[in-house]
């Protein structure tokens, strides 16, 4: 594992109502974090692949730092975090997150989880942070906008160097193995 690389920051949803193959690599995901001595930064929720992630990691020994807006209900907080932070409003949790963390990771998500990486590809292409940022693709999940993104690229308003700042993993292997090339 690259060394630089020990704070891992994934962006992934709350909801329950998932695939069990986004609930599986979850679980898997946070394995790895915890076996590789690298602690995971996350969104700080108990539900969904949030939950699950965290739960993984912790149960492997790791450490798990949340970060959760105040204006959020307290009973969506994960019970089991080493580390909490709550901050004012999600423009400051998503800094956090950012400062925080060695590697930025998107699994499968709806709204908050595209809102957290398209601003850190934001950032990363304003040289506001120079993290690596990675979609997790599992099951091709992002494959069409992937495509969207080539195709903001070929019509100009997306310029090359910053297409190509575009990281993709299909695994929690293949995953590990990019940022151990980073």
């Amino acid at each position: 594992m690259n060394t630089k690389i020990r704070n891992i920051c994934v962006y992934c949803g709350s909801s329950g109502e998932v695939s069990p193959i986004y609930r599986d690599t979850a679980m898997r995901l946070g394995s790895m974090i915890a076996r590789r001595g690298c602690s995971l930064i996350y969104g700080g929720a108990a539900s969904g692949t949030m939950g699950i992630i965290a739960d993984a990691v912790l149960r492997e020994g790791g450490k798990v730092t949340g970060i959760i807006p105040d204006k959020l209900p307290g009973e969506l907080v994960h019970p089991g975090l080493t580390e909490l932070h709550v901050v004012d409003s999600m423009h400051t949790r998503k800094r956090m997150m950012i400062e925080k963390a060695d590697a930025l990771i998107a699994m499968p998500g709806g709204f908050g989880t595209l809102d957290e990486i398209m601003e850190a590809f934001a950032w990363r292409q304003l040289n506001l942070h120079m993290l690596p940022c990675v979609f997790l693709n599992t099951a091709g999940f992002y494959n069409h906008l992937l495509r969207f993104l080539e195709h903001c690229c070929n019509e100009g308003f997306l310029r090359s160097p910053h297409y190509g700042l575009i990281r993709v993993a299909d695994t929690p292997e293949e995953l590990f193995e990019l940022l151990e090339n980073s």
